[in-house]
């Protein structure tokens, strides 16, 4: 177990650390603040019916307790590439690798899903062609520096929180409200809770964004442990708000038969004039989570890459950009080959699942840390560790079965490749 942090500090390809605590936070946010909002509410409603604000209640208490363990790691290894790089300086090689390969592939999805998000949403008809177009221009966004992504990503947290504050107004102020439909009921079920919650959990993922980034902020054993929270509170209020808000308008039956849950709770309102105003918001929102997500992709590719789980040439850091250039031009393409071929609306639950078992990993890291370098209260990592193994699984069948196969196959990988550095 090493006892110092690892970044490649003063390498020649060495990021640049230059986001503070605001920047941070919204970077947070513009990966939060969309998906859930905009993806996974329906699902959800599907699954737990009228106990949705427990799964999100659930989910949040989860997502805390991974954002607490998170940040107390962060700080101590400020490092680019997350829990891939707690579990390998806390549990073992393995396990960070494992962290890692989870993480890539199942946020690698997760781009495909939003990049498909802001084509159906934009045009329908040529939704591919579009989600193809906005990974493009989105990897060139990063690629040209993180700096330019975080001023993007303030201008579309901006738009969508204004539109999410239009709807809830909307929608809480009309005569269609009925506080009724917040009741639990008979339909809401203890699997069908958890499953929601695992669904929900998808959303609040973004935190790790700013863990991934852990080598371009300033200060980061301040602004890590002070931003996570701050992103992942202010995230939780806002799916509050607009949970209960688009629940007293449809209902639980309303809301899991709606495509578009926020357009057809402000036309249901009565406030037609909101509705294209809410689907732009949809797309601004995917845009912003799609940002954040290929972002945090590069990153851990570029930490597995740095040491050889991955292939070494992706380490590189452009000398006029500072940032992983070819880990981020490789995730773009993977990205829109996917986003151009497959339909990817499965694939919340894969991405779930992913993260879940990336999270799993950081709540054991989290675990062995000593009270003088900054271990949280141990309820936290215990309650964060075995609420994403039970989330995990209860998520529907085929996505715990794709990601148990996918996680088989990566550990398989490392298998193999030491096997042949011990014959070698």
């Amino acid at each position: 177990m090493s006892s110092t942090p690892s970044p490649a500090s003063g390498l020649p390809d060495e990021l640049q650390r230059r986001l503070g605590v605001p920047d941070a936070v919204l970077i947070g946010l513009g990966s939060m603040i969309g998906a859930g909002i905009f993806a996974s509410l329906a699902p959800a409603a599907r699954a737990a019916g009228s106990g949705l604000l427990l799964g999100l209640a659930l989910s949040a208490v989860v997502a805390y307790c991974n954002a607490t363990s998170s940040a107390r790691l962060a700080a101590r290894y400020p490092a680019s590439g997350g829990s891939y790089v707690y579990g390998r300086e806390r549990l073992g090689e393995f396990w960070g690798y494992l962290a890692g390969w989870a993480f890539v592939v199942g946020k690698t999805a997760s781009c495909a899903a939003m990049a498909l998000t802001v084509g159906s949403y934009v045009r329908p008809d040529q939704a591919h062609a579009i989600a193809v177009a906005a990974v493009v221009a989105l990897t060139a966004v990063n690629y040209a520096g993180v700096q330019k992504s975080a001023l993007l990503t303030r201008i579309i947290v901006a738009i969508v929180l204004a539109v999410l504050a239009a709807v809830v107004v909307a929608a809480v102020t009309s005569s269609a409200v009925h506080a009724s439909r917040l009741d639990i009921g008979s339909d809401a079920t203890a699997g069908g809770v958890l499953q929601a919650a695992g669904l929900l959990f998808f959303a609040f993922a973004g935190y790790a964004r700013i863990a991934t980034l852990g080598e371009e902020v300033r200060d980061p054993a301040r602004t890590i442990p002070r931003a996570i929270p701050l992103a992942l509170g202010i995230t939780l209020v806002v799916y509050a708000a607009v949970a209960v808000a688009v629940l007293l308008v449809l209902g639980a039956g309303g809301l899991a038969a709606a495509g578009a849950p926020l357009t057809e709770a402000v036309r249901v309102a009565g406030v037609s004039g909101l509705v294209p105003v809410a689907r732009i918001g949809a797309t601004v929102a995917a845009l912003g989570s799609l940002l954040a997500l290929i972002l945090g992709v590069s990153r851990t590719t570029l930490a597995m890459a740095r040491d050889h789980h991955l292939p070494h040439a992706l380490a590189a850091v452009h000398p006029r950009f500072k940032v992983p250039h070819r880990a981020e031009l490789l995730v773009g393409a993977v990205v829109a080959a996917v986003a151009a071929t497959v339909d990817v609306r499965g694939a919340i639950g894969f991405s779930s699942f992913g993260v879940l078992a990336y999270y799993a990993v950081a709540n054991a890291s989290a675990w062995t840390l000593r009270p003088a370098e900054g271990r949280p209260a141990r309820v936290i990592p215990a309650v964060g560790l075995a609420g994403c193994l039970v989330l995990a699984f209860a998520l529907p069948l085929p996505s715990v079965l794709r990601g148990a196969a996918v996680l088989v196959v990566g550990a398989a990988a490392y298998g193999i490749r030491r096997a042949r550095a011990r014959r070698g």
